[in-house]
């Protein structure tokens, strides 16, 4: 009985996503991302959001996230319902991807 109520709450945690705080990975994005930008090798996200909003037209922008990894930033967008995330250069603001 023991070992299942463990279980169950370990499995409950990883599910619920408290193995792995979020608000703890988006930080170190976000330190990640200013990093770069003060650098110099990143654009200021005030600017890759002037340049890709306007192409975006009739959609309603909610948010971005940073992935250090590619050096990306993914832009959330919303219209009619359905989100459309754009995937844009941190470097240069070109569109990579748009996913619907």
């Amino acid at each position: 009985m023991r070992k299942l109520f463990a279980f169950s709450v370990a499995a409950a945690l990883v599910a619920g996503g408290l193995a792995v705080p979020a608000s703890a990975q988006s930080r170190g994005d976000q330190a990640s991302a200013r990093e770069e930008m003060r650098a110099g090798r990143n654009l200021p996200v005030r600017e890759i959001e002037r340049r890709v909003i306007p192409q975006m037209k009739s959609h309603d922008y909610l948010n971005l996230e940073y992935d250090p990894t590619s050096n990306a930033y993914r832009l959330k967008f919303i219209k009619e319902g359905q989100v459309v995330w754009v995937d844009v250069d941190a470097r240069t603001a070109r569109i990579l991807r748009v996913s619907r």
